[in-house]
């Protein structure tokens, strides 16, 4: 690798570690300043604040740092066009496609680090950072109910409730179905149905039982029946970042099991799984943006290439968002809300560079 390979590398590096450094700071203060009152109403143990602001280190750079790599990029070009640098390389005979390999070098290191951020560490860091959430940090009035929750428990029994609440573990419009092969055994309907903890049963409220026995229907009336299921609470209560959590082999398995079962969430957890590829896709794509809007000696200096680097990061966020909540909560496919971003983004790469090299 020769001197202009390392020069560039190095501060390709070294600035996307300052910029990290210097916005996840930020990023806790904020954070902290926010949640202080409730950590200090409940009196948590300074060990487990610790320990939450170390997930949430590792939570927020895996959430935000395509973005700071593309802020960096911007930053430290300009700096060596602003210097006349860059013309000189060009000058020296260096081809516009030579002068961008060091960028692609680190790319690539950047990008396998966001693989294993991804695959493997923010997995645990997001599992830590919303149970501390969820445990100190959320109050009563932000517990949401869980709506129209289908589940195949197993091969034999289904289970449905419109709704319930993790609060007062209260579920409505509750049916629980008995198959033995294509044949329905027995279903059961209630108002609703109540978990008691301390009992570890179920109460259900208005019941009914409709049996099948040798053709003949057999109808069962309760207004009130405390009895057992083959179902835990948690399938009434599908915790929406759980698939965050999983490592991806588990992931996999998990979003398996979830078809199998019928969840309404499988959009969800598919746009995490397509995310863990496609973010280190996008390292390439905005670093290949940010060099070509920035390699250019402009009249307003760095400020104009920051200025414009800061409104095509929004755009991508928005792209990123808007397209995510799509496919998790209609039937847009998870593969192209999660690619269409970069598809987009790697078509103004392929113009901005062409550009650039003119």
């Amino acid at each position: 690798m020769k001197i202009l390979d390392w020069y560039i590398l190095k501060r390709y590096i070294f600035t996307f570690l300052m910029m990290l450094l210097l916005f996840i700071p930020i990023g806790i203060t904020v954070n902290l300043a926010e949640k202080i009152g409730k950590i200090l109403e409940k009196n948590v143990p300074f060990v487990e604040v610790a320990e939450y602001y170390y997930h949430f280190t590792i939570y927020f750079a895996n959430l935000l740092f395509p973005l700071f790599l593309f802020l960096s990029v911007i930053f430290f070009t300009s700096k060596l066009a602003n210097n006349t640098e860059i013309v000189a390389f060009l000058s020296s005979g260096v081809s516009f496609s030579r002068f961008l390999r060091p960028y692609m070098i680190g790319a690539g290191i950047v990008a396998i680090f966001a693989l294993a951020l991804g695959l493997y560490l923010a997995p645990r860091a997001s599992q830590g950072f919303n149970e501390f959430k969820y445990t100190y940090l959320r109050t009563n009035n932000n517990i949401q109910q869980t709506k129209d929750v289908f589940r195949q428990i197993n091969d034999n029994d289904y289970v449905y409730v419109s709704s319930f609440n993790p609060k007062n573990k209260i579920g409505q419009n509750f049916t629980f179905e008995h198959f033995e092969g294509n044949e329905l055994k027995y279903k059961i309907f209630a108002n609703n149905i109540r978990y008691l903890e301390d009992d570890s049963i179920y109460r259900l409220t208005t019941y009914h039982k409709r049996k099948f026995v040798d053709g003949k229907e057999i109808i069962e009336n309760q207004r009130r029946l405390d009895t057992l299921f083959s179902f835990d609470l948690e399938d009434l209560t599908p915790v929406e970042y759980h698939a965050e959590t999983l490592l991806y082999h588990d992931l996999i398995k998990f979003i398996n099991k979830e078809k199998a079962r019928g969840s309404s969430n499988i959009g969800r957890y598919e746009v995490v799984k397509y995310k863990k590829w496609s973010l280190p896709v996008s390292v390439f794509i905005l670093t290949i943006i940010a060099v070509a809007v920035s390699s250019i000696k402009r009249r307003g200096g760095m400020g104009v290439n920051l200025a414009f680097g800061i409104a095509i990061a929004m755009i991508y966020v928005f792209f990123d968002k808007v397209f995510g909540v799509m496919a998790e909560q209609s039937d847009f496919p998870p593969i192209v809300a999660v690619w269409f971003p970069n598809i987009i983004f790697g078509i103004l790469a392929i113009y901005l560079l062409y550009n650039a090299k003119r």
